[in-house]
């Protein structure tokens, strides 16, 4: 497996130690676990994930293109967990059943549905390329029975395009391992900000319309 000259990569901490330990491990597979973890849990981020796995692969113990062939099928196959269960439960009872979940509203299951029924192949196709979207769109998608080979060419498509650009981006620092090791902690303060920002947010704009609901009219 890589061998980041080990300590290099015990080195790393925050989220960015735990991926690469992770990529150490599995190699090109564990690009894959990660990116399939990515899709079913958005708070990990593969603006961090994907570019590691290029630096890595540029130091020649992982080959780039299956370190893309690997992220790519890990993303697809949690986007088609995602289209399955839309799939199986329907566009009104995936809302009802997710809007349940803490900090989760219906008008934004709602959103993501109406985009794609206005939208249709585009929304999956564009969606996989918005982070905090790629996960949701696939729902509503499952929920309209889009044909699932028109759905895996389009998920497809999105997904390669958007690891092809972060993986090449880490490919293309080279061996300046000292930037990676320089600015992991703050691509993780920055992670952590933006994931407490978004609960923040959740919860004030929750507290909101609960207040607006019992105003009386």
């Amino acid at each position: 497996m890589i061998e980041l000259e080990s300590s290099r990569s015990s080195e790393l901490s925050g989220i960015v130690g735990v991926a690469a330990r992770i990529i150490d491990a599995l190699g090109e597979v564990g690009v894959g676990v990660l990116s399939f973890l990515e899709t079913v849990f958005p708070p990990i981020p593969s603006e961090v994930i994907l570019p590691l796995a290029g630096f890595l692969s540029n130091l020649g113990e992982m080959s780039v293109v299956w370190v893309l062939v690997s992220a790519t099928l890990g993303a697809y196959l949690g986007a088609l967990l995602f289209y399955s269960l839309g799939h199986r439960l329907g566009e009104e009872r995936v809302i009802r059943v997710l809007s349940k979940l803490p900090l989760v509203d219906r008008p934004d299951f709602e959103r993501a549905t109406n985009w794609f029924n206005r939208h249709g192949g585009r929304a999956v196709f564009f969606g996989r390329l918005l982070p905090g979207v790629r996960s949701l769109i696939s729902l509503p998608a499952g929920a309209a029975h889009m044909p699932l080979k028109k759905f895996t060419l389009l998920t497809l498509a999105g997904t390669m395009l958007w690891n092809g650009l972060l993986i090449g981006l880490g490919y293309s620092l080279g061996t300046q391992y000292a930037l990676i090791d320089e600015y992991s902690q703050w691509l993780d303060y920055a992670v952590y900000a933006a994931v407490a920002g978004l609960i923040v947010w959740l919860v004030i704009r929750r507290v909101r319309r609960r207040r607006q609901a019992s105003t009386p009219a």
